[in-house]
Parts: C-alpha cells; sequence; structure tokens
C-alpha cells in the first residue's frame, strides 16, 4: 500500500454524479469502508466476499479519512490487486490503524469520521499530449522508477500540462523532462465520492 503526500479535495469539488458506480454500489462500498474501521475496532471478524460481480472486479483505490473535517489518514492500492470491496475495506483500515502520520483512530472520533474514496480506473498507454489536465492521474516509469500523481493534484497546484508531467517525473526521482525521453507514460481516471455526497 501506499501513501499519498497530497492532501486530497472534498469530492465535492469533483464530477461525483458520473462515474462508473451507480449509487447503491457508492453506497456499498462507503458502507463496507465504516464496516471494516468498526469491525476492527471491535475485534471482530468481517466478510470481505463482495456482493456482486462488478464490485468483484478488481480496482486501484484510495481511501481517506477525515475527522471534523480534518485530514485523519489516507491509504490507498496504485494497482489493482483485489476487488474493489475488498480494496476499499482494506484501505479504510490501513487509513484509519496504519498511517504513520496520525496516532491509530480511536472509537471516539468515531460519530465525526468522514470517509472519501477514490477509485482508480485501469491503466492506459498515453501520449504526454494527451494528457488531460483534471481528468487524469499519471504514472511514469523508467528504469526501475516510478511515480504516481492522481488527478486532483494538478487541479490543487494550478498546474499546466507541463508542469504536471514534470512534476510526476520529481516523484519518480527522474529528469524533470524524462517523459520526452524513454520514460513509460500511463494514464487512469479517478471516480470520487465520500459521505459527504449522501
Amino acid at each position: 500500500m501506499s501513501q499519498p503526500s497530497e492532501k486530497f479535495p472534498s469530492p465535492s469539488c469533483v464530477h461525483s454524479d458520473e462515474g462508473e458506480y451507480s449509487r447503491d454500489e457508492r453506497l456499498t462500498l462507503l458502507r463496507i469502508a465504516h464496516a471494516s474501521i468498526e469491525s476492527q475496532l471491535a475485534d471482530e471478524a468481517l466478510s470481505l466476499e463482495a456482493p456482486t460481480p462488478h464490485l468483484a472486479e478488481k480496482r486501484g483505490a484510495f481511501t481517506t479519512l477525515y475527522v471534523r473535517r480534518d485530514l485523519r489518514g489516507c491509504v490507498g492500492y496504485v494497482f489493482p490487486v483485489a476487488s474493489i470491496y475488498r480494496t476499499v475495506a482494506e484501505t479504510a483500515r490501513a487509513a484509519a490503524f496504519e498511517d504513520s502520520r496520525f496516532s491509530p483512530l480511536s472509537a471516539a472520533e468515531l460519530p465525526d469520521l468522514e470517509i472519501h474514496l477514490s477509485v482508480l480506473s485501469p491503466l492506459e498507454p498515453i501520449r504526454a499530449e494527451q494528457v488531460e489536465v483534471g481528468r487524469h492521474g499519471l504514472l511514469i516509469s523508467l528504469d526501475g522508477r516510478r511515480g504516481l500523481l492522481l488527478p486532483q493534484v494538478p487541479v490543487e497546484h494550478g498546474w499546466d500540462r507541463e508542469a504536471f508531467l514534470q512534476q510526476t517525473c520529481r516523484k519518480a526521482g527522474l529528469p524533470l523532462d524524462a517523459w520526452r525521453h524513454g520514460a513509460s507514460l500511463e494514464a487512469f481516471t479517478a471516480e470520487l465520492f465520500g459521505d459527504r455526497d449522501f
């Protein structure tokens, strides 16, 4: 699991009414995120069997936690290693208890806990000139080094396409123009939604 250093925006800043997942599916994913955290606090077992074939499909995702609007944890899987249902449950639990930037979440914080999810589409190769700021997240790879930035990051920082490409290279520890010199460039989109949307 990876921990992004960027603070995520509220899902209300993103077009949350469009995307692959229905309203009911989004609610189901938010519920399993909450249940995963609550079951850990109560030391209870939790079934992570996906309730539908769609939610059994593998996806990468990040779970971001807020308590009283303050960031409280964020952990995610970039690559699709498990069903989206299991991925959300695991990243929610990790964000609550394993994000080294924060102390573990306490039961007293549960009433004020707000969860936001970023579900990543599969990665696809992309040319630099096709990158759309605000739509695409980027993964750049070269010589065993990889850097990833989520779609909302360039918007938060006011970057244009070239700055976004350069900063993704920087994240990988590569020269800022590595995208011009043989680095592999892949893009993805992120579907963002959270408790505040319901």
